[in-house]
């Protein structure tokens, strides 16, 4: 039994300083309710109240219990608004981890959306690469991350929000483009998603060998598809220009120093630039899936539970 097991009634004494106003009080009959009283106070060991005072006072030890009953109940009552606030998400925090091109494109938007929705909830954004995001995410520093290449690891779990298609961006006043006009595709193609379907001829990258390429760094998932797809095609890419960043990687691309592979998420994002050709390419590494990842078997909490709601929800627009 535990040491304030019925502690209301002892309260209701306290308050009152009298057993007969406290037994009204509680619907219960006073022999009933000083009984109960002195049962607390055998199991005890010690008496709560010097019944030889009118009102009633408290002995010492009974001041240390109600001290310590009061501290019981604080924290009863902390629990009960927590269990509340919790349930209607008036309280919580999430770490978010993505890249860089989803920290600039897909997640202000989303985390405005669900601070709009949950303005209580604390929501920080951890922007990084690929590799330190997985490692975060597994030693517990992160919730949530959303990337594309971790869903084939086997200790996180996932849900897939889009579907994506690397793009490769050439400069328009490279002599190649003149050789392959029947390749090129317009950017509405990429905006509507009509690149990811079956009906769009590729390109043979081989046809690219001797060009400039503007390259993501190594760690980066862009920079890995890159060079396989580049070493199936038969050779390795000349690097012109290296990036931590897919937009700045863009950009030195549309100033003419060399070609990109590009992510279809920023294409449609960005306004449409005439000193650029875009292509299709012919191999399984162009396509990829954007995904929101946790740690397998974690227990996710409402937070957790209702940001993934809402990224399935927003992604249908992505």
């Amino acid at each position: 039994m535990g040491l304030f097991e019925n502690m209301d009634y002892v309260f209701e004494v306290y308050n009152e300083g009298s057993f007969s106003k406290a037994a009204k009080n509680l619907y219960i009959s006073q022999p009933s309710l000083s009984a109960s009283v002195k049962r607390i106070e055998d199991r005890l060991g010690y008496p709560i109240f010097d019944r030889s005072t009118k009102p009633l006072r408290l002995t010492e030890f009974g001041k240390k219990y109600i001290e310590s009953m009061l501290a019981v109940k604080k924290i009863e009552k902390d629990f009960a608004d927590y269990i509340n606030d919790y349930g209607g998400l008036k309280t919580g925090a999430l770490k978010f981890g993505g890249t860089n091109l989803v920290s600039s494109l897909v997640a202000p938007k989303l985390i405005s959306t669900f601070r709009a929705l949950y303005p209580q909830i604390e929501v920080e954004l951890i922007e990084g690469i690929t590799e330190d995001l997985e490692e975060m995410l597994d030693e517990g520093s992160l919730d949530m991350v959303m990337d594309y290449s971790m869903p084939y690891a086997d200790c996180f779990d996932y849900i897939k929000l889009a579907n994506e298609y690397l793009v490769l961006t050439v400069p328009k006043g490279f002599k190649i483009n003149e050789k392959l006009k029947e390749y090129t595709i317009d950017i509405d193609d990429i905006r509507n998603g009509k690149i990811l379907e079956g009906n769009m001829t590729p390109v043979p990258l081989s046809y690219f060998k001797d060009i400039p390429f503007v390259l993501l760094k190594k760690k980066n998932d862009t920079y890995k598809r890159a060079i396989s797809m580049c070493s199936d095609a038969g050779f390795e890419p000349r690097k012109i220009f290296e990036s931590a960043q897919q937009m700045t990687a863009y950009h030195v691309c549309s100033s003419g120093m060399g070609a990109a592979f590009v992510s279809s998420m920023l294409l449609s994002r960005v306004p449409e630039n005439p000193n650029l050709v875009y292509y299709k390419l012919d191999s399984d590494l162009s396509r990829r899936e954007l995904c929101l990842l946790w740690k397998k078997e974690r227990y996710l909490t409402r937070t957790m539970e209702e940001f993934k709601n809402l990224a399935v929800r927003e992604s249908k627009n992505w």
